[in-house]
């Protein structure tokens, strides 16, 4: 098995909705995502994936999230898909959009992992089950 592994950063705001803490308040982060793929085929370049061709559609998902506020995105929203704009939450969403872009490509990839960092100590990660 394969896996190639990617960092991308992104600016955005948010706050933490029914939270009794700091967080509750509208505060920012530069964060930091690493996505990691997987497979067991290389293409007839030797390669899983171009990681230009990679960072290209991870830079798709980043676009839609960065210098905003998570709380306006319908997706963070109350009562949207990702949920309240946690750090493990943002993974997950970043983890399940990279996914769907990836699933057209010609070569079987999973996308085995994403990790965001929301300050250089603290990270949460996104994986599926086997």
């Amino acid at each position: 098995m394969y896996e190639l592994l990617v960092k991308t950063r992104f600016a955005a705001a948010h706050q933490l909705r029914e939270y009794d803490g700091l967080c509750a308040n509208l505060h920012g982060h530069t964060w930091a995502v690493e996505v990691s793929v997987a497979g067991r085929e290389l293409d007839q370049n030797g390669m899983l994936m171009d990681f230009k061709k990679l960072k290209e559609e991870v830079q798709k998902v980043i676009e839609n999230i960065d210098h905003r506020n998570l709380n306006d995105l319908p997706d963070f929203g109350p009562g949207g898909e990702a949920g309240n704009p946690t750090a493990e939450n943002v993974a997950g969403y970043i983890f399940k959009q990279v996914k769907l872009l990836l699933a057209s490509r010609p070569v079987s990839l999973k996308v085995t992992g994403v990790r965001v960092w929301e300050s250089p100590d603290a990270a949460a990660t996104y994986r599926e089950e086997e």
